[in-house]
């Protein structure tokens, strides 16, 4: 396995020696370690099931871990009370799979959502919230290319519009670090690499961290600063993108697949 050594950064992320065994004996996440530095868009790799959405929960403190530690900007995840895991994120984006809209809402109010954490009280309806936070609102929509989109129900778009409306959500919260939770794996090839592609974008204008799960790595390269490979809850891969393509990124998995005795993944994982 290659490695990077992340020592002497500012790691935004650091992980370590970090495992999450559910009640039901499954080892999800097996003494992982590593660090993400300030402004690194880093690819998590991996089949269904290698550890992927687990990690990702455990970094945003919704797992806990069975042993070793989480730190998200300085601080310690698996140690915060209820009220500290709400202030931690904050600063926290979030972007699942199955997008998490409302869709009876319209996208502007979908949007506005990711403002609450800033607010007191409930909210109901666009002029509830403050003029300053519906103008940012529209500013996010336009970022991702949906401001004449603003007024229309959510459930009206396609999947990668519903995606994008997800992604503006986030940034309503000014997010310091992105988590983007197989963002793409409900959508078609097209806008798979319109969604990643403004992820991408995004994060390098505004020297956002992002860790984005993905499990296809021809969509990972050009996109990413780095890639950790996991299987079966351990990283096997771990090395930056530059100067990487497909095909050398599989030869390392199935060699560290090969030293472990374990079958070889590549086609499925490609």
């Amino acid at each position: 396995m290659q490695g990077v050594d992340a020592r002497g950064s500012d790691a935004v992320v650091s992980i370590a020696s970090l495992s999450k065994r559910f009640p039901n004996g499954t080892v999800a996440v097996d003494n992982v370690s590593f660090d993400v530095p300030s402004g690194q868009v880093l690819g998590l790799l991996g089949l269904s099931g290698s550890g992927k959405s687990t990690l990702m929960r455990l970094v945003n403190g919704l797992h806990r871990p069975t042993s070793g530690h989480v730190k998200v900007l300085g601080t310690t995840v698996d140690e915060c009370s209820p009220r500290e895991l709400r202030e931690m994120r904050r600063d926290i984006g979030f972007i699942f799979q199955q997008f998490g809209l409302v869709g009876r809402m319209t996208c502007i109010e979908n949007v506005l959502v990711g403002a609450l954490g800033r607010l007191r009280g409930p909210r109901l309806g666009v002029r509830s919230y403050p003029k300053n936070l519906r103008r940012q609102a529209l500013e996010r929509l336009d970022r991702v290319g949906l401001l004449p989109q603003a007024f229309q129900r959510a459930d009206t778009l396609s999947g990668g519009q519903m995606q994008r409306v997800a992604i503006a959500r986030s940034l309503m919260q000014e997010p310091k670090v992105l988590l983007a939770d197989e963002p793409v794996a409900s959508l078609d090839p097209e806008s798979s690499v319109q969604v990643l592609d403004l992820i991408s974008q995004i994060a390098r204008e505004d020297g956002m961290t992002v860790i984005c799960s993905l499990h296809q790595v021809e969509l990972a390269i050009g996109r990413t600063d780095r890639l950790i490979g996991l299987r079966d809850g351990r990283v096997v891969l771990d090395r930056l993108t530059a100067g990487a393509d497909q095909e050398s990124i599989m030869r390392l998995y199935r060699r560290s697949g090969a030293a472990e005795g374990t079958p070889d993944p590549a086609r499925q994982f490609a």
